[in-house]
């Protein structure tokens, strides 16, 4: 396995052990109530407790985001990259039966909005797919489409595409669709080798001034004022870039010695507790950063935060996992994950498909 690959196979394998830590301990927003049913640190894979979301999983299970970024990464790996009509198929054929538009109910036991909202659109109403999309302002579309930000890691323009794409059939606010490719162009440029430093935004915006990421930009390079005359000609579909500097600003924060949160799981009472992605990607970025060489220490301040931790924990799993590599996840996440081997193997296929990186 080549760096890239192990890089690769890193964000998936990171991506799915994030989200099965959460599954025990997801949705607590009182963190005493969070120590009391599991301890003063959560340090591994958990059971739920009876009446709690995801009841009847065991530890180390996925629950439906889990279930759904393998459905992705399936249509990936059979399809030899993104087959718009391939993951409809899979969608209809695979998920929307096992649902019935409540919230507990699904794969995994709970079913968020956006997809509540699609199998309403689709089922019962019969609408085609891109008829489907709704304004929920959660993380639903990143935990699926990481895995095609890993997929198109070398190939910006294809990634923004494709996820973008995938991204509308369940949420297509316009704003929440830029923070989608926005994480997705961040976890491409970390599965590159890239570092998620103070420097990562200034390449994603060369990356927007050379017209391979979508994202409108009025400023000048390092954001000076803008020329005089007319507006430059690289608009594109997002209103701003401002989704990509986000992940730089969180890395400063990380490294500058006057600003710190300890411990690091209080980064969700910092940046808040709730689902929408403008909480969570903050706290991802941050903790992503500050950690970006220590995979355990990062997902478990992530779940350790409480809130949306199971989300929290995916996103900062698949980041970190793309620094550290698959080779620098410790065994005892992928030794206790259940459906280790079949993950393991869609995900080792689906980094033969990557090309390599061209500056």
């Amino acid at each position: 396995m080549t760096p890239l690959q192990d890089r690769a196979a890193g964000a998936i394998m990171g991506a799915f052990i994030g989200e099965a830590l959460g599954v025990g301990p997801h949705w607590y927003y009182d963190l005493d109530a969070l120590h009391r049913d599991h301890g003063s640190w959560i340090d591994g894979y958990t059971r739920p407790l009876p009446g709690r979301y995801h009841q009847g999983l065991r530890a180390g299970d996925s629950s439906q985001p889990g279930f759904i970024l393998k459905l992705t990464l399936s249509s990936l790996v059979e399809c030899n990259g993104y087959n718009h009509i391939d993951f409809c198929r899979r969608m209809d054929e695979a998920l929307l039966p096992l649902l019935d538009g409540s919230p507990n109910a699904g794969p995994g036991g709970y079913t968020s909005q956006s997809i509540r909202d699609a199998w309403h659109k689709r089922v019962e109403q019969k609408r085609p797919w891109n008829e489907c999309g709704g304004h929920a302002d959660t993380t639903e579309a990143i935990e699926r489409t990481l895995a095609l930000a890993v997929r198109y890691a070398t190939q910006p323009t294809r990634l923004a595409e494709t996820v973008a794409a995938n991204t509308v059939l369940t949420q297509n606010d316009d704003s929440l669709v830029a923070m989608t490719v926005a994480f997705a162009a961040v976890l491409g440029q970390l599965v590159q080798g890239r570092p998620l430093d103070a420097r990562l935004s200034g390449r994603l915006m060369q990356l927007v001034e050379r017209g391979e990421l979508p994202f409108h930009a009025v400023t000048q390079p390092g954001l000076r004022p803008p020329a005089a005359g007319a507006e430059p000609s690289r608009a594109g579909r997002f209103a701003s870039p401002d989704a990509l500097l986000t992940p730089s600003y969180m890395a400063q924060a990380a490294a500058d010695a006057g600003v710190r949160i300890e411990p690091a799981s209080k980064v969700s009472l910092v940046y808040g507790m709730p689902c929408a992605a403008y909480h969570l990607l903050p706290a991802v970025y941050y903790l992503a950063a500050r950690f970006a060489g220590d995979f355990e220490s990062a997902v478990l301040h992530a779940i350790n935060g409480g809130g949306q931790n199971q989300a929290r924990a995916m996103l900062t799993g698949a980041l970190v996992g793309a620094q550290v590599g698959l080779s620098g996840i410790p065994t005892r996440f992928i030794d206790g994950l259940t459906d280790a081997v079949d993950l393991l193997r869609l995900a080792r296929a689906l980094t033969l498909q990557l090309e390599p990186h061209r500056s």
